[in-house]
C-alpha cells in the first residue's frame, strides 16, 4: 500500500490546483470546440465550411514562444506557437475533451490545436489502468496539455471587425457554462 497519492492527496492537489489557475493566475483563453455531427463533408471527407460550438471561457496555464517570421512568394508570414495546460477537473466539469482540430483564442490570435498530451499522473500511477486491486485508490491525472499553432482566422470564417471583436457567423448553438460575450 502506498503511503501517498490517495484519494485525500489527491483531493488536496485538485482544491490546491483549482485555486491556482482559477483565483490567483487567472489566465483564460477562448475555447472553439469543432462540432463534427453538423459538417458537411466532400468526396475526401474534407470539410470546407467547418461548424464550432460558441466559444467557452477556459482557465489554462499558458506558455507561449517567441513570434518566427518567414518570407516566401507571397510576402512575410508570422509562425508563433503555445502551450496549454488545462486542469482536467474544470474539463470534466463542463464536458469538454480538447482534440486536435479546435481552435483558442488568445489576445486577439487563433490557435489551432495540433496535439494533446494527458500522461501527467500524480505519484506516477494512473487508477485507470491500475492492474492490481489494492492500489486503484492512488494516483490520478490531473492536468491535460495541448500544443497549438497560431492559425488564419479565415479558417474559422470569422471576419474581424475594426473594433477588434469577431462577429457570431458559422457557429453552432450549444450549451456552455462560461460563454465568452463579444
Amino acid at each position: 500500500m502506498s503511503l501517498f497519492g490517495g484519494s485525500r492527496d489527491i483531493s488536496l492537489f485538485s482544491h490546491l490546483n483549482k485555486e491556482i489557475i482559477n483565483d490567483i493566475i487567472q489566465q483564460e483563453v477562448g475555447y472553439y470546440k469543432f462540432v463534427t455531427e453538423k459538417n458537411v463533408t466532400n468526396l475526401y471527407g474534407e470539410a470546407l465550411d467547418k461548424v464550432y460550438y460558441e466559444p467557452v471561457r477556459m482557465a489554462c496555464l499558458l506558455k507561449r514562444e517567441d513570434q518566427a517570421w518567414s518570407d516566401d512568394d507571397f510576402g512575410p508570414d508570422v509562425n508563433q506557437s503555445i502551450n496549454l495546460a488545462f486542469f482536467k477537473e474544470s474539463l470534466q466539469d463542463i464536458n469538454l475533451f480538447p482534440e486536435v482540430g479546435d481552435y483558442v483564442l488568445w489576445i486577439n490570435n487563433f490557435y489551432e490545436i495540433s496535439d494533446r498530451v494527458e500522461n501527467q499522473f500524480v505519484v506516477g500511477k494512473d487508477p485507470d489502468y491500475s492492474i492490481s486491486t489494492p492500489t486503484r485508490d492512488f494516483g490520478s491525472s490531473l492536468s491535460i496539455i495541448c500544443n497549438a499553432h497560431v492559425s488564419r482566422v479565415e479558417k474559422l470564417n470569422l471576419i474581424p471587425f475594426r473594433s477588434g471583436k469577431y462577429p457570431r457567423t458559422n457557429i453552432a448553438q450549444g450549451k456552455t457554462k462560461n460563454p465568452i460575450n463579444y
